[in-house]
């Protein structure tokens, strides 16, 4: 993120941590002028503010940012509660500041390909769809992922809310309900899950597959939507990197869409940033970042109650006492 933010003609002025030492050395490695473990002090410098602290410290942060007139990248998930992240886009609303989360993926060049490909009609009406999300946790992002619930662990809060961002922003439509297990295979700690499968139903009546992890080295991700008239098959796609490829396979025999090899994270930032300039809206919302939170929190309802789980912002919102962590 510092590298897109400068790719995009900004200037990181400060980095602020729980702890001055790290801070610090942070600073030091990537040439950023102020250390912190002040709110306040980060605030001082900056227009605009990229929340990247563990879950459970998104809401309160993102009050102060917003109550301070600075607009927000966030990343997900945006809060533990669906009160909490609606909370969170009120007081952005109220400001008259832009919020965005960074849900990287829907900027890759493969998953924008296979959304322009529906919305054309190339497959006709989708009846399904299946993501291959499960990787295996790099040991320098293992730690609090594992092993601290209350901080929002887990591979649902991880990953699972990708999945379900990508497949609104290529399905042009939202869930509705899930159904899901997930899984404790040795690399979590306690009651936080490392694996997860399940299926969403979405309001055409298209049913979605995932497959999500934290303990698969060898797995090749993917994502694949079939239709009335064709399928679109998009390989080692679900990634940070601008890789993959997608293949459209119709009557008329296969074809490999061609794809924007764009950095993701640097479309997220330009996006955000022009947002902020006035020209159009983050690539992800706010908006869009209480939907895969309340999706997430429906398929670790849905693993606790082994029952099909309703997946809706509102009610979800509403209620305030849904928290699955």
């Amino acid at each position: 993120m510092v590298a897109a933010i400068r790719a995009s003609g900004g200037a990181v002025t400060g980095v602020m941590s729980s702890d001055r030492d790290r801070a610090a050395a942070y600073a030091r490695a990537n040439d950023i002028p102020n250390a912190t473990t002040s709110l306040e002090a980060l605030l001082d410098e900056a227009d605009a503010v990229y929340i990247s602290t563990t879950n459970e410290l998104h809401h309160a942060q993102a009050l102060h940012c917003a109550a301070a007139g600075r607009h927000i990248l966030c990343e997900k998930p945006l809060a533990l509660t669906v009160e909490h992240a609606c909370e969170m886009v009120e007081a952005c609303r109220t400001a008259g500041v832009v919020f965005g989360t960074n849900h990287h993926l829907r900027n890759a060049g493969t998953h924008r390909a296979m959304q322009a490909a529906i919305a054309e009609g190339q497959i006709g009406r989708p009846l399904f769809a299946r993501v291959f999300h499960a990787v295996y946790l790099p040991t320098h992002l293992q730690g609090w992922r594992l092993n601290k619930p209350d901080a929002g662990a887990g591979v649902v809060l991880d990953i699972t809310v990708h999945d379900a961002d990508t497949l609104r922003f290529v399905l042009g439509q939202d869930p509705v309900e899930v159904t899901a297990l997930t899984q404790r295979a040795g690399l979590a700690q306690g009651i936080v899950e490392d694996g997860v499968m399940g299926v969403m139903r979405f309001k055409s009546g298209l049913l979605a597959q995932f497959h999500d992890s934290f303990t698969t080295a060898y797995a090749k991700t993917g994502f694949e939507v079939h239709g009335t008239e064709g399928s679109l098959i998009g390989t080692d796609c679900m990634t940070q990197k601008p890789i993959g490829d997608v293949l459209l396979r119709t009557a008329k025999g296969e074809y490999t869409l061609p794809i924007d090899r764009a950095n993701l994270y640097e479309r997220s930032v330009a996006c955000f940033v022009a947002a902020v300039g006035g020209e159009g809206s983050p690539a992800a919302t706010a908006e869009d970042g209480i939907w895969s939170l309340a999706t997430a929190v429906a398929v670790l309802e849905s693993a606790k109650s082994s029952h099909v789980a309703a997946i809706d912002p509102i009610s979800m919102g509403e209620r305030g006492s849904r928290r699955f962590v």
